[in-house]
């Protein structure tokens, strides 16, 4: 699965709530925002960077 995931791509998403950088977690395939306290899925190998769709840290 993260075979389909585009590092350059996730290193030029930002947070959409803080602007900050996101840490891509390969494990649980999640983009976390530290600074937002929330985890964004990743499906299918294309990131939901919806808020309603993140997971609480």
């Amino acid at each position: 699965m993260s075979s389909n995931v585009d590092r350059h791509m996730l290193e030029a998403l930002i947070c959409p709530l803080t602007h900050a950088t996101l840490r891509y977690d390969a494990a649980r395939q999640e983009l976390i925002s530290e600074s937002a306290k929330l985890a964004f899925p990743i499906r299918n190998g294309i990131p939901v960077m919806l808020v309603d769709e993140a997971r609480p840290l």
